[in-house]
């Protein structure tokens, strides 16, 4: 037989003949597997926009759809579990595109043997995130497979909203001049599943930050349409979003160290296992580029939303170093943020 192999390559030394963990972190070799092998085959102006979804035309309104799958490792994990980042994730992807949730689909696929008890947590827990977030499943699929052939259970779930008219949002649309807004403190998610996944045991109440930002999107609407980007930094974190819209807005982005927002569970469990916290997931957190003379009134907004208390400007889109981001650390240098190369924590959504 005729064995036929996809080399991928990442800049001018890097290959792979397989496909890795990396490819799957979000981060440099993930955006190279959809750039250089997934949109080749594709090819179409909605997907090369990149979006959090794609953002649709059908009889003069707007739609934004979705889908997304989920394989985190643990299952379970304080505040949360792989339902809960399922429905909310799909619905996020829908508002990071400036659209309102409406309808979700829900598809498992189930290892033969997981606990009856377990599924059933899940699906009440999808069913309550999903009242609160104010969408309906409308259908789905379930597959078992053998026992061996999955771990323990994945969930994909596709969605889809309506756009409002008048709002405009896209990786693109970054401009000169924007405020970068966090909605609040970064990298809780990541370091819950990884003390979790470790068996790390500290003395502290961290929880994932799973949580729908529908509703504290329409909210930022509706205090101004000067939105021009929307993000919420999941796989590979802030620090690959911020490069993922710079390099597609063209503009440079200038970030603060001392304005993000950071609970000191995560500063000192990162410094203790030697993670970056800017490229470790958030689940319930959004970045938002904003008209600057809009940023004070957004920012308000978002503080007012229980989801968005810690909420920061933490940066600004500037004139120089076109598709890139750099930091001002708290000790007057700068650094250059890059994407996430390599894989900090598999299997994180």
């Amino acid at each position: 037989m005729r064995r036929i192999i996809a080399i991928i390559k990442i800049g001018e030394n890097m290959k792979f003949e397989k496909v890795t963990l990396d490819h799957g972190s979000g981060g440099k070799i993930s955006h190279s597997l959809m750039t250089d092998i997934l949109l080749p085959v594709f090819d179409n102006p909605i997907l090369a926009d990149l979006n959090d979804g794609a953002i649709l035309e059908l009889d003069g309104r707007r739609l934004a759809f979705t889908t997304d799958s989920y394989t985190v490792d643990p299952i379970f994990f304080p505040g949360g579990h792989i339902g809960d980042l399922a429905i909310n994730g799909t619905v996020n992807d829908i508002a990071m595109c400036g659209g309102s949730p409406l309808y979700l689909s829900v598809g498992l696929i189930i290892e033969e043997g997981f606990s009856m008890a377990d599924l059933e947590r899940i699906l009440l827990g999808m069913g309550s995130d999903a009242r609160k977030a104010g969408v309906t499943v409308v259908t789905g699929d379930t597959k078992v497979v053998p026992k061996g052939a999955a771990d323990k259970i994945f969930i994909n779930t596709s969605g889809f909203g309506l756009i409002p008219v008048g709002v405009d949002v896209g990786s693109t649309k970054a401009c000169a001049g924007d405020r970068v807004i966090l909605s609040g403190t970064m990298a809780d998610h990541g370091v819950t599943i990884l003390t979790q996944r470790e068996g790390l045991t500290f003395e502290s109440a961290l929880t994932s930050d799973s949580a729908p930002l529908n509703q504290m999107v329409a909210d930022m609407f509706s205090a101004s349409p000067s939105i021009h980007v929307l993000r919420d930094p999941t796989r590979g974190g802030v620090g690959t979003a911020l490069n993922e819209i710079a390099r597609k807005s063209q503009v440079g982005v200038t970030i603060f160290e001392d304005r993000i927002p950071l609970k000191r569970e995560v500063v000192g469990i990162c410094e203790l296992l030697g993670f970056d916290p800017l490229y470790l997931a958030n689940e319930g957190k959004l970045l938002a580029f904003v008209a600057p003379e809009h940023a004070g009134r957004i920012l308000e907004v978002i503080r007012q939303n229980e989801y968005g208390r810690d909420a920061a400007v933490i940066g600004e889109v500037v004139g120089d170093y076109p598709g890139r981001v750099t930091m001002q650390t708290r000790i007057g240098g700068n650094r250059i943020v890059d994407m996430l190369t390599g894989e900090q924590l598999p299997r994180i959504c």
